[in-house]
């Protein structure tokens, strides 16, 4: 199998799957910890940080549990003793998760538990790279829906709650999962 360039694979990727990792990892973090005090930014920012891997050609760090185990513990250590910092900024390491999952990233053992079945990184494309243009496409529409969704679900047509959201990346408190 051919490894792809990084030119390769930044041009077989372009900006084609963005909304798929933001907008779902945003609804599911809110439907799992039902919390208005998660930094949903901090979710949608950490969900797209994987992205990082596709200029170097494969899967890289950004592509391995290690990755976001990595900046979890940087959060952890980095925020000891302010509990409040180190919840607002573990919607990064979460949003890296839920980039795995749904990119499947899960699927690549050697690029998934890297470096614990050994050190060379994985030979596999990205799947951001690899589904094509019209799987992709469905993705992002996919994504796109889950944002617009949200955006109403946290009712961010209203100026007041969009200040909020944009400024500390909180939603309401009386908007929680209705389960």
């Amino acid at each position: 199998m051919k490894r792809p360039t990084a030119r390769s694979a930044v041009a077989s990727w372009r900006a084609d799957v963005l909304f798929w990792f933001v907008g779902p990892s945003i609804l599911i973090v809110w439907a799992v910890f039902g919390s208005p005090s998660v930094d949903y930014r901090l979710v949608a920012l950490g969900s797209i940080v994987p992205l990082a891997d596709v200029p170097l050609g494969g899967p890289r760090l950004a592509h391995s549990l290690s990755g976001a185990a990595i900046v979890l513990v940087v959060v952890m250590l980095g925020a000891r003793g302010q509990r409040r910092r180190q919840r607002r900024w573990l919607g990064l390491p979460i949003g890296m998760l839920l980039h795995l999952v749904l990119d499947g990233a899960w699927a690549d053992t050697q690029a998934f538990w890297w470096p614990f079945f050994g050190g060379a990184w994985s030979t596999a494309s990205l799947a951001e790279g690899g589904r094509g243009l019209a799987l992709n496409g469905m993705f992002e529409l996919v994504g796109l829906a889950a944002c617009a969704w949200g955006y109403h679900r946290f009712r961010l047509e209203e100026p007041a709650r969009r200040r909020v959201f944009l400024r500390s990346g909180q939603v309401g408190r009386d908007i929680v999962p209705p389960w």
